[in-house]
């Protein structure tokens, strides 16, 4: 049984959340302000966190800023307000998604579960035949392992910014929308496509010499995005490794 963290203020909204989720099979535990969200995730860490980014003693935005820095932890964060600037914000701290009020419970049930999937995913390791890395340019990517590296570095790379980094290097040279992008990396048939641009700067920050004019994540016009993989260098062609 998945164990899922509430934190909301607004005792109506946790215990409807809570009921919801409860029904569906999670075991759940409600946190009413930001440090007792901390403690809690700390005590008894949770598989993901349902987080108002509105808190008192401490917003939404530290909060998962505090509870992530033991490790990737999904964070499902709850904004009061339709605001972008507020959406891009919860995704920049790492946030793997994000839900307006008002919103429909169920709904929120189904994020979760779709985000869940993803985390279940990104920890499991196959044992069959181990996959090979893949590599273009400055770039390694371990898909079962979850391990990237850039110039040999490891990177440190959120659950979604993982997954997108490992489509572009399955699919160079593929212009591909941003919708589709949902589809296949988020597995979302709906949802706000400022998610996907957010993502797509975050890791162009960790990938790129100068995320301001990128050469590995080009943008489309129009369209989406492009991973542009290098030409291998005079005397690499061939190269193992």
């Amino acid at each position: 049984m998945k164990h899922i963290l509430v934190v909301d203020d607004d005792p109506t909204v946790s215990e409807v959340v809570a009921g919801y989720l409860d029904r569906a099979g999670f075991s759940v535990d409600v946190a009413a302000d930001g440090p007792t969200a901390v403690a809690q995730a700390s005590a008894l860490p949770p598989d993901l966190v349902v987080l108002d980014l509105m808190l008192p003693g401490m917003d939404g935005l530290e909060v998962c800023r505090r509870i992530r820095t033991a490790g990737p932890l999904p964070v499902i964060m709850l904004t009061a307000r339709g605001d972008e600037e507020d959406r891009v914000l919860g995704l920049e701290v790492g946030a793997d998604d994000y839900v307006t009020k008002p919103f429909s419970p169920r709904e929120l049930v189904l994020r979760v579960e779709s985000v869940l999937r993803r985390a279940g995913a990104a920890t499991s390791v196959r044992a069959e035949q181990p996959e090979p890395w893949l590599r273009a340019g400055p770039l390694a990517l371990h898909p079962t392992a979850r391990r990237a590296a850039r110039d040999g570095a490891e990177l440190a790379l959120t659950i979604r910014e993982f997954d997108l980094l490992e489509f572009f290097l399955r699919h160079p040279g593929q212009a591909t929308s941003r919708e589709e992008l949902m589809q296949r990396v988020w597995g979302w048939e709906f949802g706000d496509l400022s998610t996907v641009t957010v993502h797509v700067r975050r890791l162009r920050e960790k990938v790129e010499d100068d995320p301001a004019q990128p050469r590995l994540i080009s943008t489309v016009w129009g369209l989406g995005y492009r991973f542009d993989a290098p030409l291998p260098q005079e005397g690499e062609a061939g190269r193992g490794h």
